[in-house]
């Protein structure tokens, strides 16, 4: 929502450092009054942390003491890779597309952390491997640009 890619959302993922029980108990009341599902979920939740992922966590803004960052977009990309699901896939998309992540860089550090994917018992490591692949050759193949006076063929 905070890129312009959708207009509204229905869950909100979090992950607070530290956790605390005032925090906790705002966001029950908010989650009731904004009709939100708050789920404290983080990608690491999903797959193994990639290094230099708190470098690559973006700043959104300071409220006080709090400091709101978006959680590393490489990390976002890969669990939403992992989890296949079409809203999820078309963010990660739209991740490449608006240049906030870089195919063939998301392709490296997946390998940096695919001999962890066993601590992930639902994950395939196979599967996870094809589905980052597949999604980096179709990422970077539409972004190929055409060489001049040629036509593309289907």
């Amino acid at each position: 929502m905070l890129h312009g890619w959708r207009e509204t959302t229905i869950a909100v993922d979090l992950e607070l450092e530290p956790r605390s029980d005032e925090i906790l108990r705002a966001i029950a009341g908010l989650k009731n009054e904004l009709h939100l599902n708050v789920e404290l979920a983080a990608p690491h939740h999903f797959v193994p942390k990639l290094p230099g992922w708190r470098d690559r966590s973006v700043f959104v803004e300071q409220a006080g003491k709090l400091a709101i960052l978006h959680y590393d977009l490489y990390s976002q990309a890969l669990s939403k890779i992992e989890r296949g699901h079409a809203q999820d896939l078309t963010d990660a998309r739209q991740m490449v597309r608006t240049g906030l992540v870089e195919a063939q860089r998301l392709l490296e550090l997946f390998g940096d952390i695919e001999g962890q994917v066993y601590r992930y018992p639902a994950i395939d490591p196979p599967s996870f491997r094809r589905a980052v692949e597949a999604f980096v050759a179709e990422t970077t193949s539409r972004a190929a640009p055409q060489p001049q006076g040629s036509t593309e063929v289907s």
